[in-house]
């Protein structure tokens, strides 16, 4: 049974593209900012929001862990649920959702309230990305066009986290934290509208069905493993609370990939991830996630605890960051049909690296325009580089495992950053206990050094690894495959 077409191309004529397809990119993309926003936009406005509710320590913690936990626990879940039930209709129902959770966190009366909507938003948010790259991998098959739309995503997803900062720090400042969530509403009606309008109905596939064993394995197993990194910090590695999440992470996707390996109708088909060029991919999106979000938790707390920063000011210092990755997806999208995956792949996160490096360099009295500028600018253009090449590659040519595919690419994203803030937030506040005999000040920004030098070695060792992955055998550009 079907709903429609799942193609991107015209109804009327097969060879033709969708005329809507702009339409469906615009819309597919203001549905991920919004996503993306909500991952950071309530980091500043913590403090707000613990005195209104009486948060204690370890409950404001949670405002940020819970949307990570459901948001990474369930996008392969996601995934899959839009190929077997359509994107558009996943698309509808993950919007619905999400501004259902936004109204019901910025309405919270008590820490459950609160919670629970951010709970829900991470769910509803585990839904929509699938389907967004879903739905962009079929409405752009043409390379020209795919490198133009790829780009616009990639610009919305990497830049989202910068704009979350600063429209954070607006609302709290200018409004209440209240309208952190509050925004979302609007944002929502608007994507929903242009879902109606923009994107077709896709077909449903006939008789399949959902592998619950691996969709239980899969979601437990990322959850658990989100849920030990965020608990590295405040708790050691040593703790319990620590080493039994991960532990039991581990475990689970252990048992995940033996029950894909062997079921029919897999939660992830391992056909996707031992593509050489998906593989490098998602490897090169997970350490970018590592150096990059552990660089943006630096640079918050050096420009406001450091530099003495207000929210708002320190917003938008991380524009430079948003300007850096514009470039880099300008830069890289029209090479996406010429040259090999990991000519692109590596020298993106090489420059991650060397803005990292120079983060390791910096000293209390930096300023601004000398020292942050030129990390922000770094990182960023690397950023922009590895995103829109990794997205696309993910996407091309997986046909009925394109939502799954693109859900990859988050979910390493996610695991990528969970362990890079928890992993190098311990080496820093290891290294700044250990530099005791000088100033606060500059015993955590010689914390931050210590990190940020490892964490540009790191991305080194995986340019060198995702070289190898992508290459030599496999060295055709994207449209040729």
């Amino acid at each position: 049974m079907t709903t429609g077409t799942s193609t991107g191309r015209h109804p009327a004529d097969p060879t033709l593209p969708d005329p809507r397809r702009w339409w469906a990119l615009a819309t597919v993309a203001t549905a991920q900012l919004m996503v993306g926003i909500d991952l950071t936009i309530v980091n500043i406005a913590l403090p707000s929001v613990q005195r209104a509710l009486g948060l204690s320590d370890p409950a404001r913690q949670w405002v940020i862990t819970l949307f990570a936990l459901c948001y990474g626990g369930l996008l392969l879940l996601g995934g899959r649920l839009s190929g077997l039930l359509g994107r558009r209709r996943i698309l509808l129902t993950g919007l619905v959702g999400f501004a259902a959770a936004s109204a019901l966190a910025g309405a919270a009366t008590g820490p459950a309230m609160l919670l629970t909507g951010r709970a829900l938003q991470g769910v509803s948010g585990a839904l929509l990305t699938p389907a967004v790259l879903a739905t962009l991998a079929t409405a752009f098959p043409s390379p020209a066009e795919r490198g133009k739309a790829f780009g616009v995503y990639g610009t919305v997803m990497g830049s989202s986290s910068g704009l979350g900062v600063l429209l954070g720090g607006v609302l709290t400042d200018s409004l209440d934290w209240r309208w952190c969530m509050y925004v979302n509403l609007p944002i929502a009606a608007l994507a929903a509208a242009g879902v109606l309008y923009a994107v077709r109905p896709s077909s449903r596939a006939a008789g399949a069905r959902i592998d619950v064993t691996g969709a239980v394995l899969a979601t437990t197993g990322l959850m658990a493993l989100v849920l030990g990194f965020a608990r590295a910090e405040p708790d050691g590695w040593d703790a319990p609370t620590t080493l039994g999440p991960l532990v039991a992470g581990a475990l689970g996707l252990v048992a995940f990939v033996l029950v894909q390996a062997r079921v029919k109708g897999p939660l992830l088909p391992l056909r996707v991830v031992l593509d050489r060029a998906r593989g490098g991919s998602y490897l090169s999106v997970f350490s970018l996630a590592v150096g990059m979000f552990a660089a943006l938790f630096f640079l918050t707390f050096h420009l406001q605890n450091v530099l003495g920063y207000s929210p708002i000011r320190a917003g938008l210092g991380f524009l430079p960051l948003t300007a850096g990755l514009m470039i880099g997806v300008r830069a890289a999208s029209p090479l996406m049909s010429r040259v090999p995956v990991r000519a692109l792949l590596c020298p993106g996160l090489l420059t991650i690296a060397a803005g990292l490096t120079l983060l390791g360099f910096l000293r209390a009295d930096s300023g601004y325009w000398f020292h942050v500028l030129p990390v922000f600018l770094l990182v960023g253009l690397g950023t922009g580089w590895v995103l829109v090449t990794a997205n696309s590659t993910a996407t091309l040519g997986a046909g009925a495992d394109s939502a799954v595919a693109g859900a990859m690419v988050m979910t390493s994203q996610q695991i990528g950053a969970s362990l890079g803030t928890a992993l190098l937030s311990t080496v820093a506040g290891t290294a700044a206990a250990r530099h005791s005999g000088h100033t606060p000040a500059e015993a955590t920004v010689h914390g931050f050094n210590v990190a940020s030098l490892g964490a540009a070695g790191f991305l080194c060792l995986a340019a060198l690894v995702v070289f190898f992955v992508t290459g030599p055998r496999w060295p055709r550009p994207l449209e040729r495959r």
